[in-house]
């Protein structure tokens, strides 16, 4: 029988758990993320290459996802998160100091930076939350780790808060001018300066970053006899990499209950998280002004206070049939309320659809390492990641062939059809776009369950999870 500690051990007295807080809040910090779309315009993209750079960035992180799980599970947990913070650091700083003027090397500098952001996310992807987890399981109880989800969601909550609120502020050059003429600096900003606020802030994060990795102690397990040791010959260190992301690939098409949580997660994250995405123009719809979405962003974030500590309430208290049935009455109850385009009010759907997307990250995070073993969990996390980023970008390609099936609907129905502006069918294409999403969702989570169902998950057979 195992032997029970003398005395209890805070998971927060745990070096690595406090470190893996503090990395989630710098590395997740970023001040341009309320005026992401605006800077990059600002800074003399065109919207097509914006376009394009997102894909570039998605695609980093489809390709590079996984191999970075198993070089963390085979390499070291702390050196893929050294790696990270170095590409934060140099992606920010590319960002800092690009020159304008020239468009295409503008573009390429800048493609150099949503590379270099992909790899960060996708190295970042999965060490983090691995080297905590077994950070914990070694030095103190495992049972502590929905505590230590709660803790770092509200703290990153809070960091995101003045992110977006700071971020935006630092952006507007009148804003700033009047600040300066408040504490009597003699000078003035223009927006070209300005611009370069948010990410220069956001630079500061990532050295923050890098230096938190740095702090981090890699863990070996005791028990874990899979850990792969490498030889310095790099082909044979590849071959013995893509054995084990096998091997966890393998393992989770094998465990039922570890595929259905990773189902689970990919058809919730994809279609709220679009719902999300598009929040700016449904902002505009339910009459809200443009000023105001910095703000609303922040208010938004302040559900991150709240949910977690009841998240963490659930997994300790309910079943995990209970949670997700909770979980899916808010993304529905958000999902339909977006589609009835209330003024002002219907920011209360958004509300919803954020709650429901907190509740995800907690139930998944708490329940997957619950199940799988340290000498794989990074590469089984990172599966998780990848297939929540394929999710979404299959669900981005459907909406814009959806798009593009009701715009020529409404631009060749209707006798006024020809009156309405580019604007007006914009807006109407959205609104019958955004009516599809609730049918969506009910029916992929619908053939999701049917899968659990059949399998027996949450009762019998497989590897049952606890509460």
């Amino acid at each position: 029988m195992k032997e029970q500690p003398p005395e209890y051990v805070s998971p927060f007295s745990i070096k690595n758990v406090r470190l893996f807080i503090y990395f989630r809040v710098f590395f997740n910090a970023r001040f341009y993320y309320p005026i992401f779309t605006v800077l990059f315009l600002d800074f003399g993209l065109s919207i097509e290459q914006f376009a394009l750079l997102n894909v570039a960035w998605a695609a980093t992180i489809v390709l590079l996802e996984v191999p970075s799980g198993a070089l963390a599970d085979t390499l070291g947990r702390k050196n893929l998160l050294v790696a990270a913070g170095a590409l934060m650091v140099a992606e920010m700083a590319l960002l800092c100091f690009v020159p304008r003027g020239n468009p295409n090397i503008l573009f390429i500098i800048f493609l150099v930076n949503r590379i270099l952001s992909g790899a960060a996310e996708a190295a970042a992807s999965g060490a983090d939350e691995a080297l905590a987890y077994d950070s914990l399981q070694k030095e103190g109880d495992v049972a502590d780790w929905s505590l230590v989800l709660e803790r770092q969601m509200r703290v990153q909550a809070v960091g995101f808060i003045i992110a977006m609120s700071l971020g935006a502020a630092v952006y507007d050059p009148d804003l700033v001018q009047k600040f300066i003429d408040l504490v009597g600096i003699d000078t003035h900003v223009s927006q070209d300066l300005t611009l370069r606020f948010p990410v220069l802030l956001t630079l500061v994060m990532a050295v923050l970053t890098f230096l938190t990795t740095l702090q981090m102690q890699e863990i070996t397990s005791d028990t874990d006899s899979q850990t792969i040791e490498f030889n310095g010959n790099s082909l044979h260190e590849a071959i013995k990499a893509f054995k084990h992301t096998l091997q966890a690939g393998t393992w989770i098409l094998k465990t039922p209950i570890a595929l259905l949580i990773i189902l689970v997660g990919l058809v919730f994250d994809s279609c709220l998280r679009m719902a999300v995405t598009l929040a700016s123009q449904y902002y505009r719809l339910i009459q809200l002004p443009e000023a105001s979405f910095g703000l609303i962003g922040s208010a938004i974030a302040v559900v991150g206070l709240f949910v977690p500590r009841l998240a963490r309430a659930m997994v300790n208290n309910r079943s995990p049939e209970f949670n997700l049935v909770v979980m899916t009455v808010l993304a529905v109850c958000g999902l339909a309320g977006m589609t009835l385009f209330l003024p002002l009010i219907g920011i209360i759907p958004v509300v919803l659809i954020s709650a429901a997307m907190y509740m995800l990250r907690f139930f998944q995070s708490h329940y997957l390492n619950q199940i799988t073993s340290s000498a794989q969990r990074a590469t089984v996390l990172s599966f998780k990641g990848l297939s929540m980023n394929l999710a979404y970008g299959l669900v981005g390609i459907l909406y814009s062939l959806l798009v593009g099936f009701l715009r020529t609907n409404v631009e060749s129905s209707g006798a006024h059809a020809h009156e309405l502006t580019a604007e007006a069918i914009e807006n109407v294409v959205f609104v019958k776009a955004m009516g599809w999403f609730p049918l969506y969702f009910s029916l992929t989570v619908a053939i999701v369950l049917v899968y659990g169902a059949w399998q027996r998950n949450f009762h019998k057979g497989g590897r049952r999870i606890s509460r």
